[in-house]
């Protein structure tokens, strides 16, 4: 498996497709966040734009091989395979790409909460930051998962299915996309961090069961 994720992410950076997924979320980046805004706060934002970037590179990785190309390494190595590694190829891509954010943030933000007189040590901001990053991570690898190739049929739905159920997931009130974000803002406005492992747990669980589903229906739809 690792050499197959290993081709699918080389396939994604030498195809530069990896490339308007990343300059679309440093421009969400650069206007929605300020110079001086609170750590916490400018996490709150950083990881909800996370989630429809990581559903983009998803389709990136699913998409990027010609037919033939799909065809030859599915009978090789087996389509429910292949397509497992280029759906973990675009989560290693998507959590990178959040681990750069992280950093960048913290790099230009102020304060660690909003509240002068009340600051939060460092390490629980960016362990909170971490949380928050992979959990939306996984969620946006399993809503890409969900609205492309072999699951939705019809590719030219694929991006508006992606960014409807992108904004749904983030502002469904039971989602851990939702719990995180909330609790990063609710913690640069408190001054108290709650650290979303039962998020984490729950979106882990839910993007194994789709991936799972997904590499499955991959395999059917090649011996049909």
């Amino acid at each position: 498996m690792t050499h197959l994720i290993r081709y699918q992410l080389e396939l994604l950076l030498r195809s530069q497709r990896w490339l308007p997924p990343f300059l679309t979320y440093a421009l969400l980046m650069v206007l929605g966040i300020s110079a001086g805004e609170s750590l916490l706060g400018a996490y709150g934002f950083g990881t909800a734009m996370l989630l429809p970037v990581t559903a983009w590179y998803v389709r990136c990785t699913a998409t990027g091989e010609p037919a033939a190309a799909r065809a030859c390494l599915g009978a090789a190595a087996g389509q429910p395979r292949t397509h497992l590694a280029a759906l973990l190829a675009a989560l290693l891509a998507g959590l990178a790409l959040g681990t750069a954010g992280l950093l960048a943030v913290w790099a230009v933000s102020g304060r660690t909460t909003l509240p002068p007189q009340a600051e939060v040590p460092l390490p629980q901001v960016l362990l909170a930051g971490l949380l928050g990053t992979v959990v939306c991570v996984l969620l946006g690898a399993a809503v890409g998962a969900l609205c492309t190739r072999p699951v939705l049929l019809r590719a030219q739905y694929g991006i508006p299915a992606a960014l409807g159920a992108s904004v749904l997931v983030l502002a469904a009130p039971g989602s851990p996309a939702n719990a995180v974000v909330r609790a990063l803002i609710t913690a640069s406005r408190t001054a108290r961090v709650a650290f979303p492992w039962a998020a984490l747990a729950e979106s882990a669980a839910g993007a194994a069961l789709v991936f799972a589903g997904a590499a499955l229906f991959a395999g059917r739809r090649a011996a049909d």
